[in-house]
């Protein structure tokens, strides 16, 4: 099993052009997270198409688009929780993920009833919970300018992923999910086709070292990551905060955002506000190369006031404009994004070397937690908020 793992991460002697690890890097962060955004922005119309009970006094059923988070989310936080404490076997995972992805593209397309559907979407949750902690710890092997472009690419599959949804869908449901197959393809011809092996760098000698000893002595490894992790919690509290502040305002929130003045739908409206979100993500992933941001608790500040705003905002529909709304939300996405990439680029440059590796895998727990919480608290503040009377004046 050892020379099965030490095969697997062949360090090349050769020295690559660094142009190709970058874009399969972020070709990854695309591939890894499209099927996870995707899910999202179809969440409402996944809800509305199982003839949920609708609510009487507002335009909302009793179902929260939060259901879907949850079934988006859970099984990747099973990954994320086990995946840092098993052998580093990169291409077993990498196979795992596609086919995972490709399923749940599948069950979500060709399902007619909520219970398919929702299998689909688990598949592709532990799919992209696998890819993101295996990725993490494979960009310990290489420049840490890649862990800029996975980020970047993770962003980018926000926009890319939201806006097809949102343009594609009129061709149809099950064909927009049947052209999506190309993603776990494009991700399996990268790793295996673009991707160059890892250098001979120092970091990278050291993490095949710290491999060699999980596989030798795993007992006194599992300790030793055990004992690690409560150096890590100042990474990943205010993590962990940022993403159940900003996932409550989206699937707590942005289903119930109606305005009248628009000509956007109310569901045009939910699969549009998901696209901007995405853009803000997208330009803040990155951005880790122009601006480091140490600070990651000044972002959990910043995201519950939005709460508070749109919280109060579905209430008493007290904005006049729909664009109001919007830019709310890109600030949103930025703020979530700058505390992704910052909160890896910290743990890159401040933890042990021999550590990076799970360091990166058990920190991507924290955001899994927040989201899901998000999603438990967004299910009963949306059905609290659907049975409230609408406001007098609304927009």
């Amino acid at each position: 099993m050892l020379n099965e793992a030490e095969e697997e991460l062949e360090l090349e002697l050769p020295k690559k052009k660094p142009w190709r690890a970058l874009i399969s890097f972020w070709i990854f962060g695309l591939c890894n997270n499209y099927g996870y955004v995707v899910m999202l922005t179809a969440a409402a119309d996944i809800i509305f198409t199982s003839g949920g009970k609708r609510s009487k006094e507002r335009e909302c059923t009793y179902v929260s688009t939060g259901t879907i988070l949850l079934a988006d989310i859970i099984p990747g936080i099973f990954a994320k929780l086990v995946t840092p404490f098993v052998p580093f076997c990169v291409r077993v995972r990498i196979v795992i993920c596609v086919l995972l992805s490709a399923s749940g593209f599948l069950f979500v397309g060709c399902g007619r009833i909520l219970t398919l559907s929702i299998i689909g979407v688990v598949a592709t949750s532990f799919s992209s919970g696998l890819g993101e902690v295996t990725f993490l710890q494979y960009s310990s092997y290489y420049d840490s300018n890649v862990l800029s472009t996975w980020s970047s690419g993770t962003g980018g599959a926000g926009v890319i992923g939201a806006l097809s949804y949102a343009l594609l869908q009129n061709i149809g449901f099950t064909l927009t999910l049947m052209i999506m197959l190309l993603i776990p393809s494009t991700m399996a011809l990268t790793f295996f086709m673009l991707l160059p092996k890892p250098q001979p760098t120092e970091t990278a000698v050291i993490q095949q070292d710290v491999n060699a000893e999980e596989i030798k002595k795993p007992k006194e490894t599992l300790i030793k990551k055990i004992m690690h992790i409560p150096s890590l919690c100042k990474y990943m509290i205010p993590f962990g905060l940022v993403y159940f502040l900003e996932y409550f305002i989206n699937q707590g929130t942005f289903e119930l955002i109606h305005f009248k003045n628009t000509r956007l739908s109310p569901d045009d409206q939910y699969r549009w506000l998901q696209v901007i979100y995405q853009v803000g993500v997208f330009i803040s992933r990155s951005s880790a190369n122009l601006f480091y941001i140490k600070q990651i608790w000044i972002m959990s500040v910043l995201q519950a006031v939005n709460v508070a705003i749109f919280t109060t905002e579905v209430i008493y529909f007290y904005l006049p404009n729909f664009w109001i709304v919007v830019a709310l939300t890109l600030w949103e996405g930025l703020l979530g994004g700058a505390a992704y990439v910052n909160t890896y680029y910290r743990i890159r440059n401040e933890v042990k070397e021999e550590m990076h590796q799970f360091s990166m895998a058990i920190t991507s727990f924290s955001d899994s937690i927040g989201i899901s919480l998000a999603g438990i608290v967004a299910v009963y503040a949306h059905n609290a908020i659907c049975d409230l009377p609408m406001p007098k004046h609304s927009y």
